[in-house]
């Protein structure tokens, strides 16, 4: 595996930290597709399949608490996205970073659905004492899970286009390279024959 060196670091460290396709396949939950993963182009880092895979990985990482990396992996397969990708920026979310992904979930979904606003800053508190603290509850895991939803959703349409935009210009700076390196090629020899 070592000979297999790729274009790019990050291509390197995926295929050494990631399962194999075979692994995947074989395991006990996702055995029943265990053929479909073992597709060459849901492996492949290419121009299409890496920014399927962030995006389905980060939505993957938001919307649901518990079986992130199968989610992604099954939402890989029909979108024909880059399975390691998509299972490793499940990660996002692991049991380190969910407290600070709990705050900022409750802060978006109550920013985005404005209670206060719609129904008065007073009129909201008033009522939250009315239902008691069941209620308040309630609401506080509703707005939670509205911001999961707004995070899964505007995380992965912001991955999908930064990750889009940083291999459009990998692909940029590569053939740039290549270009300089060729004038290079092309010029030493004029210089030497004069």
């Amino acid at each position: 595996m070592s000979d297999l060196r790729s274009k790019t670091f990050l291509a390197d460290w995926f295929r050494k930290h990631m399962p194999t396709r075979e692994q995947m396949a074989r395991n006990k939950y996702l055995r029943p597709l265990g053929q479909s993963f073992l597709s060459p182009e849901l492996w492949r880092f290419t121009r299409r399949s890496v920014p399927r895979g962030v995006a389905l990985g980060l939505f993957a990482a938001f919307i649901v608490p518990l079986g992130q990396i199968f989610l992604a992996a099954l939402l890989a397969l029909p979108a024909r996205a880059n399975v390691p990708l998509a299972a490793a920026l499940t990660f996002v979310t692991n049991p380190f970073t969910f407290p600070f992904w709990l705050l900022v979930a409750n802060k978006v979904g109550a920013t985005v659905l404005n209670i206060d606003a719609a129904v008065g800053a007073g009129a909201a508190s008033e009522i939250a004492d009315d239902r008691g603290a069941l209620a308040g509850f309630f609401e506080m895991a509703g707005l939670t899970a509205f911001g999961f939803v707004v995070l899964a959703v505007v995380g992965a349409a912001s991955g999908y286009l930064i990750a889009s935009f940083i291999w459009r210009n990998m692909v940029i700076r590569r053939r740039k390279q290549r270009l300089d390196a060729m004038e290079g090629a092309l010029a030493r020899p004029m210089t030497e024959d004069e």
